[in-house]
């Protein structure tokens, strides 16, 4: 969204903009994406297929005959057909330090490897994940504290600013092959990631805190079942949780739902 937003007010012509169909959300209600709203919202046409290989979608975007393909966070392999449309290439904005976190959960890994540093990379983007040449990188430090909800919208912001200087100055940039020996994998969350256990050491179980906000979420047992734990902090070589939340009820203090547990 901010990515979105940053090319429409630096005053860019935006054809299309493309996003996920319409899902199932919060009590199976269906709802759109973010990208649909915002795009909705400053008067912008919105495709949402299925796949982005789909012939029809692929004919679409060679009938708009584009300059740029701009992608974030999109989900999905852009195949050769598509990157051959736009004369000035495809470029991806990547919430990672590449080759570093190659993937779907860049910035979950980021915190669940104990980076210190990470940041966003621009790359053009070829038909393999993560793997083009780089035109732009910013870093920042990860906070101590700082989960991957905090981290993603910050970086959000870091890389719709990038973007934007890296759009501006695209055809004098040189780019940059990645060192692929170096690359590593940030797969896809599961859902069956939020299983914790107190036989982990402290210094994982706040990683993995951090790292799964806002899902899958982590859980761990107490005398009260398990439950979600949405942040906590490390004494020693304990965890202790700060606000958890069980089954059906509101986020709270974990001294208040656990006592002495």
């Amino acid at each position: 969204m901010p990515s979105l937003r940053a090319l429409h007010s630096t005053r860019h012509e935006i054809l299309l903009v493309i996003t996920q169909p319409d899902r199932p959300g919060h009590r199976m209600k269906v709802t759109p994406p973010a990208v649909k709203v915002a795009a909705q919202e400053l008067g912008l046409p919105v495709l949402q297929p299925e796949k982005i290989r789909d012939p029809s979608v692929v004919e679409r975007l060679r009938e708009l005959a584009p300059d740029l393909l701009v992608v974030v966070a999109y989900g999905q392999i852009i195949p050769r057909d598509v990157l051959a449309i736009p004369a000035r290439g495809v470029v991806n904005v990547h919430a990672s330090l590449l080759p570093r976190h190659r993937g779907a959960a860049p910035i979950a890994h980021a915190i669940l490897a104990g980076d210190r540093m990470t940041g966003v990379t621009i790359i053009r983007m070829d038909e393999q994940l993560d793997h083009g040449p780089v035109l732009a990188t910013r870093e920042t430090a990860i906070g101590s504290r700082e989960d991957a909800a905090a981290l993603t919208s910050r970086l959000a912001e870091m890389g719709a600013e990038l973007l934007v200087e890296t759009v501006a100055r695209l055809d004098g940039i040189e780019p940059r092959e990645q060192a692929h020996a170096q690359a590593t994998v940030a797969p896809r969350l599961r859902r069956d990631d939020s299983e914790l256990d107190w036989t982990m050491s402290a210094e994982e179980i706040d990683r993995r805190v951090r790292a799964f906000q806002p899902w899958p979420g982590a859980t761990l047992p107490s005398s009260r079942g398990r439950v979600k734990v949405l942040s906590g902090h490390v004494e020693g070589d304990r965890y202790v949780p700060d606000v958890v939340q069980t089954p059906g009820r509101k986020p709270a203090p974990a001294k208040q739902v656990l006592g002495d547990a």
